[in-house]
């Protein structure tokens, strides 16, 4: 079964591969659920959502629903790891998006995985968190756009149980700023971050795009990740294990 679901600013896509009618309809239902809940506690659009209210100070994380303080927990670590190039706060308003949709997407894979349906893949605006794979002896195939040619692809990541997210220029401009200097990140004209989860991977590839020519390296550092980008002159550079995860 395959699945759109318009939240969040975005198309969400489930692709399902295995279990019954009724067991992904059920699971479906439980994840889009989901989604929703979390726009309706995130969205920094929606001037009634807790997390706009507790960064106008009107409430306190106390009467947050405990996603929030979970989200913010992750934050920090996200922060620490990254030296400060993640940041919930950019521009000092509390906005964690950078995080949100990667966590969010993460659980309503796991919400598919704990009803039985281990064959699937689960994509938010490019974010993608993989299941098992789609058929024996088949990966997923996960395409990813070329920042310099609208429509082009610049390379494929293929496997399964993995988290792919990408930052860049492509959709949105140069929207990612460095919060070291508060001006816009241009050293890269986009990122790929390969992992296990996507609620790091999503954060990170952010964090990293902002690093610009440091991020090579703070990606080879770290454990479980791999890094494709691409510079504005449409150079592109790989750590070290990225090979293996093209196909």
């Amino acid at each position: 079964m395959r699945h759109a679901e318009h939240v969040m600013g975005t198309v969400f896509s489930f692709d399902i591969r295995d279990g019954e009618p009724e067991e992904i309809a059920r699971a479906l239902g439980e994840a889009v659920a989901w989604l929703h809940r979390v726009d309706a506690v995130f969205s920094t659009y929606r001037p009634d959502s807790p997390v706009s209210r507790l960064g106008r100070g009107e409430i306190g994380l106390a009467a947050c629903p405990p996603e929030v303080a979970e989200v913010l927990a992750l934050c920090e670590e996200a922060e620490r790891a990254t030296g400060g190039y993640f940041t919930a706060r950019p521009g000092g308003a509390l906005d964690p998006s950078g995080l949100v949709k990667g966590w969010a997407i993460e659980r309503a894979s796991a919400l598919l995985d704990a009803a039985g349906l281990r064959r699937h893949s689960v994509n938010g605006g490019g974010d993608v968190q993989l299941g098992d794979r789609p058929a024996p002896g088949r990966p997923w195939r996960v395409g990813i756009a070329h920042p310099l040619r609208p429509g082009a692809i610049a390379t494929v990541v293929a496997g399964a149980g993995l988290a792919v997210a990408t930052s860049g220029v492509a959709e949105r401009g140069a929207h990612i700023v460095d919060p070291h200097t508060g001006a816009p990140a241009a050293a890269l004209a986009s990122l790929t971050l390969v992992g296990s989860r996507l609620t790091a991977v999503d954060a990170y590839a952010t964090a990293a795009f902002a690093m610009g020519g440091a991020a090579r390296d703070w990606v080879e550092a770290a454990d479980g990740l791999e890094a494709f980008a691409m510079t504005p002159t449409g150079e592109t550079w790989q750590t070290t294990g990225f090979p293996r995860l093209t196909g």
